[in-house]
């Protein structure tokens, strides 16, 4: 008898041990992704940040120090649909913010689809060019469609990729009006949204009213010590009329906007309050402006970070009030890139130089008309890829493999050319882990025949149009995970840790499956 009750003891005791070391399925899941936030800049300007905010999700959360994405040429469209998919580019589709289309020689937004109208907008786009699923359809198909997935963010990339399919909204700041904008490829609407747009509150009736400038004393933007002078900036973006919005979506107030309709949605829709969870994915931005007086090293992104601080603040007491830290996994995550402004002085001699696309493909094509005849081989140089004039290649029965080697032999002897990469080497050719690196950035169908990758330092110059000029820079920013909420154990993770492995760890939370190309682990500590 003695050895049956001691047994049974022990047997309750371990159901006990498994059940506490178990997490308990979060009833709403917040997913916070900001666009170029780097973690190098959260270390320098926290002295001005409170207690409440980022200082908060770091002390308290799971915080990963690094993130990479294992593919080139990252930007708000391809790493956001990387994050919220758990597969790269190679699989998801999503190779950048735009797109070229041969047939057409347009280039066109990667997420334009002319079968659905908008609603609060001109622009016709979906979500369907995401050709996997994504976390928030997962969460979908599990409840059976029960719970809410609401996705807000400054762009309708990256409201589209984090929203996913199914979403039951998701909306984008349009870039005329700065109405919430979005597709009437989903079935439901949201009235609270469109409320909003019709209410004072709305940016379309106020934006002509606000003007930035910085929310402290600028004696405290003081993390660069190559700032020659601070100053005292101040801009309008009731002055231009066309680009007003557009500007407004580089500046702390477009995440103003994010965080009080999410608020608004949080309330009326009753968020995390039902048997099912609930998911809410929030872009923020955290990188340059434009119009910023000092491009290498500027006051204004100092107080793009305090006023980010700011609204993380009010996020995590709105959410905290509505439904409880405690039930609620948030995760935020950097798209992991940044987008200098670096302006070098007139007498400053560096390496490197400056790349001239055109000239490259006029040269190029003079050597193909050498070897294969007197016809224009080249049809397309977008960046940092050429396309070939498929048909007249196939029309010629020339070797496609051996025609592309060619090119490449030639073009890598170019001055400013680090490598080439034919599509057929990345398809089918022996990989190494450069290959490799490429080949998760390419889909066939929508990325080029030949992948450049210029060397760094080097300038590309598109004549005729330059705002495209941009300086090569291949090193790696900082960009740090953070995981709050739900039980979560605040610990400090020094790894590098792949950006596929997001959304398998967050649907390991949820106990539902993964989407259906992440084929990375389950981050351990998240067991």
């Amino acid at each position: 008898m003695n050895k049956i009750l001691s047994s049974l003891v022990a047997l309750f005791s371990v159901t006990a041990l498994c059940a506490q070391d178990t997490p308990i399925v979060p009833k709403l899941v917040v997913g916070i992704t900001v666009d170029q936030l780097r973690g190098d800049y959260l270390e320098m300007f926290q002295h001005t940040f409170g207690e409440k905010g980022f200082k908060k999700l770091l002390n308290g959360g799971l915080v990963y120090a690094d993130l990479e994405f294992d593919f080139p040429h990252l930007d708000r469209a391809s790493t956001i649909t990387t994050i919220f998919t758990g597969a790269n580019p190679a699989y998801h589709g999503i190779i950048g913010e735009n797109r070229f289309i041969l047939k057409e020689n347009r280039e066109i937004p990667t997420f334009f689809d002319d079968n659905y109208a908008g609603n609060f907008t001109a622009e016709r786009y979906s979500p369907l060019p995401v050709k996997v699923s994504t976390l928030a359809d997962e969460l979908k198909i599990a409840s059976g469609g029960q719970s809410d997935v609401f996705a807000f963010a400054p762009h309708a990339s990256q409201a589209l990729a984090s929203g996913g399919h199914a979403a039951s909204g998701a909306y984008w700041v349009e870039d005329m009006t700065g109405n919430w904008a979005t597709t009437a490829f989903y079935k439901t609407r949201q009235p609270v949204v469109e409320q909003h747009n019709r209410t004072p509150e709305s940016l379309n009736k106020k934006i002509g009213s606000i003007t930035w400038r910085p929310a402290i004393d600028i004696s405290n933007y003081k993390a660069f010590p190559y700032t020659k002078n601070l100053y005292n900036f101040q801009h309008y973006f009731g002055v231009e009329k066309k680009n007003h919005v557009r500007l407004l979506k580089q500046s702390p107030f477009v995440n103003t906007e994010v965080r009080e309709i999410a608020e608004k949605v949080l309330k009326s829709s009753l968020l995390g309050k039902r048997q099912n969870p609930d998911f809410l994915a929030l872009t923020f931005y955290a990188g340059n402006f434009e119009n910023s007086l000092d491009k290498n090293y500027s006051v204004e992104v100092q107080d793009t970070y305090y006023r980010l601080d700011q609204e993380i603040e009010k996020l995590l007491e709105a959410i905290d009030s509505t439904v409880g830290l405690q039930n609620t996994l948030i995760f935020v995550v950097s798209t992991g890139y940044f987008n200098e402004q670096e302006i070098h002085s007139s007498d400053m001699v560096t390496s490197g130089g400056d790349f001239y696309p055109d000239r490259s493909i006029a040269l190029l094509n003079m050597y193909l008309m050498a070897i294969y005849g007197r016809e224009q081989w080249v049809s397309k140089y977008y960046n940092q890829q050429l396309f070939f004039n498929r048909k007249l290649i196939e029309d010629r029965k020339i070797n496609f493999v051996e025609f592309q080697q060619k090119a490449a032999e030639f073009l890598v002897q170019s001055a400013g050319i680090q490598d080439v990469i034919t599509s057929h080497q990345m398809l089918h050719g022996a990989y190494n882990q450069r290959v490799q690196h490429y080949r998760n950035g390419f889909y066939k169908g929508i990325s080029g025949d030949l992948y450049l990758e210029l060397q760094p330092g080097w300038r590309v110059v598109v004549e005729n149009d330059p705002n495209t000029n941009v300086r090569i820079r291949d090193n790696a920013v900082h960009a740090p995970v953070i995981f709050f909420g739900n039980n979560i154990k605040p610990q400090r993770i020094n790894r590098v840790i792949d950006a596929t492995e997001i959304a398998p760890s967050v649907s390991h939370r949820l106990r539902i499956r993964a989407p259906n190309a992440a084929q990375a682990n389950i981050l351990e500590e998240l067991f």
